[in-house]
């Protein structure tokens, strides 16, 4: 298994970041809480761009890529904080008419969940339901919500007030049981894009913040502080990495396996991280004009996306008890 991106995949990820600085700067994505999240011009040119289309065939209009290339898109959506159903977008491009082009902005959520709530309600064009026969799609006008105050102010969110409709089924029990993996390791890679810009922002602090005459980061306990963020980081990237590689050659191992280390890995480094990033910026950090927040705020509301740490932890724990 190698983990070494192919000039290809940096040329892909270079690509990807040098699109996300142009075109979501932290300024524009902050101005996106104002704009219940997602700018639809901006979301078709991340269509444009092909990133929903990445796992498509060529004949169909993608990039026929895999997932190895996904999770290295994915991740520097991640590092951008670009808000937004990136994931199911993604999920379900081949499926729901204009989702890849960025025409389409589609949701989820599992008809079991007993919160009922639904992202991006005010710009969603349909939502799609899991359950146990499959995946149904949702027309958004037919839902019926209330708007609530959302931990992440980029993930707008409201609350089911009337029974889900039955809607359209798309996809079959199969399908729905693959796209739980599928949406968790695509997760994964935001969650690790975002690890790493919040130990980049901790460190440049770091670096810049005088105290006694000296960067703080010269101090040991800050070192400390800073190379966890980094050994983090790196622990969940290649959980990543390995993740997107397992499900393109399945028989390398278990791609269950290869995904719950990739989701546990990586929400530990995005929480963790965004700790730490508010703590190096002592005082500050807890203000809203410190990016640090948002990371954080991020990191809790893509943590339970298609499964908890403890319910990924509960599958490798299956999963190696299967091969002890």
């Amino acid at each position: 298994m190698d983990f070494e991106l192919s000039e290809d995949q940096v040329a892909l990820a270079d690509g990807v970041r040098s699109f996300c600085e142009g075109r979501f700067p932290m300024a524009t994505v902050r101005a996106l809480a104002d704009d219940h999240g997602v700018d639809r011009d901006r979301w078709r040119e991340l269509g444009d761009l092909g990133l929903f289309s990445l796992l498509l065939a060529a004949a169909a209009g993608g990039a026929e890529g895999g997932w190895a290339d996904a999770v290295v898109a994915f991740e520097e959506l991640g590092r951008a904080l670009v808000p937004g159903p990136l994931v199911w977008t993604q999920l379900l491009a081949g499926t729901v008419p204009g989702a890849a082009t960025g025409e389409a902005i589609v949701a989820g959520i599992d008809r079991a969940d007993p919160s009922g709530i639904v992202e991006f309600p005010d710009r969603l064009d349909h939502l799609a339901v899991v359950d146990d026969a499959g995946i149904w799609l949702v027309p958004a006008g037919d839902l019926v919500v209330e708007l609530l105050r959302p931990l992440d102010p980029l993930t707008p969110v409201a609350r089911l007030t009337a029974p889900l409709p039955q809607g359209d089924l798309i996809l079959d029990a199969e399908a729905a049981a693959r796209l739980r993996i599928h949406g968790a390791a695509l997760t994964s890679a935001l969650l690790l894009g975002s690890s790493q810009a919040s130990a980049a922002l901790a460190v440049a602090y770091a670096k810049e913040r005088q105290q006694f005459g000296r960067p703080i980061g010269a101090f040991q306990a800050m070192k400390h502080l800073l190379a966890d963020t980094f050994t983090r980081a790196e622990i969940a990237r290649g959980a990543v990495y390995a993740a997107g590689v397992t499900l393109d050659d399945p028989a390398v191992g278990s791609a269950e396996r290869a995904v719950a280390a990739a989701k546990l890995t990586a929400a530990e480094a995005a929480l963790a991280n965004a700790k730490t990033c508010i703590q190096v910026h002592g005082g500050m950090g807890f203000t809203w004009e410190i990016d640090a927040h948002l990371y954080l705020k991020r990191a809790y509301a893509l943590e339970p996306a298609f499964g908890t740490r403890d319910e990924w932890a509960d599958v490798m724990a299956d999963v190696l008890d299967q091969t002890a």
